[in-house]
């Protein structure tokens, strides 16, 4: 085969792990009897959609009672303002005391205080009223129900009634290398860069994606910085917790010299390959090797474009043997002439 120029695209590989943009435990706040969970495990519901519903009735009278205690308290304000209204007028002819006025005035502001601390009372049993019905806050997956209607629950419980987790968009943290920092902060900021996972296989490809940001710090113990990019999960072929192995996209090497990858061959001295010259013989050339990109390797020094390297049956060559060149379809081979 032949030493080819190429553009070739420059990715970042690493390990990551798959997790939801948002992802709640929900916890009851009051206690009651779980009445109603309406949903279904493994349900999609939307920001608002009701997941369960504990027995409001106890919360229902005691908001009752408040509004009815401020209903009092507002007759006795109207009457004690009347009252006041009547004692003004009966001081200015001297026909009651300063002392009578005051006291009236006192009570006036006793029951108007008194409505403030009814409003608070009302306002804090509608809250609570409203914890018996627990809604979703945002658009998710609903996850395995751990409490069934009819139990007593309790707002001090560690158990959560049931789990809401955001899907669809998803997104992946991986890890690379801290010296590939520089180079990633310096693409970011002409292009957003693509990111694609993959399984645990390395090769079936799950989803494709953009990467959002570097975390802003580098870990001290592995030296290594954490990146979060997002994917819309159109498939769900991502789930939040699997691990994944993600490819950043840094972008493309234009015009570099490459060889396949079973052309390069470990030496003592180094990596070199066998190229065919003059006459068709075979010699050994040292080579610099700038990076692998998958079945291919850039070369940096050693081969220049249009040489004839051998691919295959290596080890039956040595240095001055005599070969035909023999052009494959799909990969371009070179074997000897005695039919090793």
């Amino acid at each position: 085969m032949h030493a080819v120029r190429r553009n070739v695209p420059v990715w970042l590989r690493g390990l990551g792990t798959v997790q939801a943009n948002f992802a709640v435990q929900l916890r009851p706040r009051v206690d009651g009897t779980l009445t109603q969970v309406p949903v279904k495990e493994g349900q999609d519901v939307k920001q608002g959609d009701l997941l369960a519903v504990i027995d409001p009735r106890p919360y229902q009278a005691i908001l009752d009672a408040a509004v009815a205690k401020k209903q009092q308290d507002q007759a006795q304000l109207s009457n004690a303002q009347a009252d006041l209204a009547r004692y003004t007028s009966l001081v200015r002819q001297d026909f009651a005391s300063r002392q009578q006025l005051d006291t009236q005035a006192a009570m006036v502001k006793q029951f108007s205080a008194a409505i403030l601390g009814d409003d608070a009372q009302i306002e804090a049993a509608q809250l609570n009223l409203s914890f018996c019905y627990v809604a979703s806050p945002f658009a998710g997956r609903i996850g395995l129900r751990n409490v069934d209607p009819g139990n007593i629950v309790h707002s001090a419980e560690a158990t959560p009634i049931i789990s809401v987790t955001q899907i669809q968009p998803i997104a992946v943290t991986f890890t690379l290398p801290q010296d590939n920092l520089p180079a990633i902060m310096q693409a970011m900021e002409k292009h957003p860069l693509d990111v694609v996972v993959y399984a645990s296989d390395a090769t079936t490809e799950l989803d494709r994606g953009v990467l959002l940001t570097p975390d802003n710090t580098i870990d001290a113990t592995t030296g290594t910085i954490k990146l979060k990019a997002t994917f819309a999960n159109a498939h769900h072929t991502l789930w939040p917790g699997q691990f994944v192995n993600a490819s950043l996209l840094l972008g493309t090497q234009a015009n570099v010299v490459t060889v396949s990858a079973t052309s390069v061959q470990h030496g003592p001295d180094g990596l070199y390959i066998y190229q065919v010259g003059q006459n068709d013989t075979v010699s050994v050339q040292p080579i610099t090797v700038a990076r692998q990109e998958g079945d291919i390797y850039v070369i940096s020094s050693g081969v220049t474009e249009g040489a004839v390297v051998v691919a295959t049956g290596q080890s039956r060559l040595q240095a001055g043997a005599h070969v035909s060149v023999r052009e494959a379809q799909a990969v371009p081979a070179v074997v000897s002439k005695s039919g090793s």
